[in-house]
């Protein structure tokens, strides 16, 4: 005789209501801890708010404060900074040498991009 597993019930998040006016100010707080707007919506889910119950768009939100920055060149930026940090450590590390000037070369490519 198998025995079979009983699926386990999934723990739902208990939703919050909050105002439009109270999102809003939640988004600009989470903002000016130095989250992009992708962090900003997973944490709100997380806390039960739920970003597509509101009227504006979280990254609208954000470009109305002049908070707004674009999540590619905020992850290239700290990706080259990290890289940077380690090769100043390892000058013999060649390979970082190399992908400081790729990571380099990616985010000119995107400052051109989004013409910043």
């Amino acid at each position: 005789m198998v025995k079979t597993k009983k699926p386990v019930p999934k723990k739902e998040a208990k939703r919050i209501e909050i105002t439009d006016k109270e999102f809003e100010e939640k988004t600009i707080e989470l903002a000016k801890t130095g989250l992009t707007s992708e962090k900003i919506g997973e944490k709100l889910r997380k806390e039960g708010i739920h970003p597509q119950e509101y009227k504006k768009k979280i990254s609208i939100i954000l470009k109305e404060n002049n908070l707004y920055a674009s999540p590619d060149m905020k992850n290239i930026s700290d990706r080259l900074e990290r890289i940077r940090k380690h090769y100043e450590k390892h000058k013999q590390d060649k390979r970082s040498k190399r992908e400081v000037d790729r990571v380099f070369a990616q985010l000119r490519k995107a400052k051109k991009y989004f013409r910043i």
